[in-house]
């Protein structure tokens, strides 16, 4: 998943998917430009819908090399084999996700605007750090609104990397990007993208290649 010469984009499901359509969705997203990671998002689904939902889906992002994390479910990552799991300041603590997940896994975790909660826990071992929102979005109700200087002192102070997300979108992606982000993470700036979301992972990867920092 790490990448240190380039940001890269970080995709997020849908709160609520068909899985058979979003299935097909994925794969032309996947096969749309470079996507480092998939987190499955699917905030209160059933366990064996979220396990459902793993089956049909980690093998398609694993095919093209892309990380697959599961979002606050620390015992289904470790029980189906994903590769790791992001929680947030109201889900599983870090400490007890990465005992259940273990060493080898990736661990993420939400920092909304907190430099300090991102410094404890990269230092804890988290593998990295995520800042937002930094737009409006529709997706979920941000706990904090941030700017793209809490990205670019982060980046100067540490190699942790960090994800940026919250309202991203092909057109305003770029301060972040010039910031020094490492990945991007996307919901419906690619899923709700006019034109599908393979030609949405495409326009990133564009609009990134043109902000990336000489």
């Amino acid at each position: 998943m790490t990448d240190e010469s380039s940001c890269r984009l970080y995709l997020i499901t849908p709160p609520a998917i068909d899985l058979g359509a979003f299935a097909e969705d994925l794969v032309a997203a996947l096969d749309g430009g470079d996507v480092a990671c998939l987190q499955l998002r699917l905030k209160g689904a059933g366990d064996d819908d979220v396990r459902r939902a793993v089956e049909r889906l980690m093998p398609l992002a694993h095919a093209r090399d892309v990380a697959f994390l599961i979002n606050d479910r620390p015992d289904i990552a470790f029980e189906m084999g994903a590769d790791g799991v992001h929680v947030g300041a109201d889900d599983t603590p870090y400490p007890e996700a990465r005992a259940i997940v273990g060493d080898d896994a990736i661990v993420g975790v939400s920092c909304y605007d907190s430099r300090q909660r991102a410094m404890e826990l990269g230092d804890a071992g988290a593998d990295y750090v995520a800042f937002g929102a930094f737009f409006p979005t529709a997706t979920k109700t941000p706990k904090t609104s941030v700017t793209p200087d809490v990205i670019e002192i982060w980046s100067s102070m540490t190699t942790v990397p960090c994800v940026a997300i919250g309202g991203i979108t092909v057109e305003n992606c770029g301060p972040l990007v010039r910031a020094g982000a490492d990945f991007l993470a996307v919901v419906n700036g690619v899923w709700g993208r006019e034109g599908g979301p393979g030609a949405a992972v495409a326009a990133f990867e564009r609009a990134i290649a043109a902000n990336r920092p000489s």
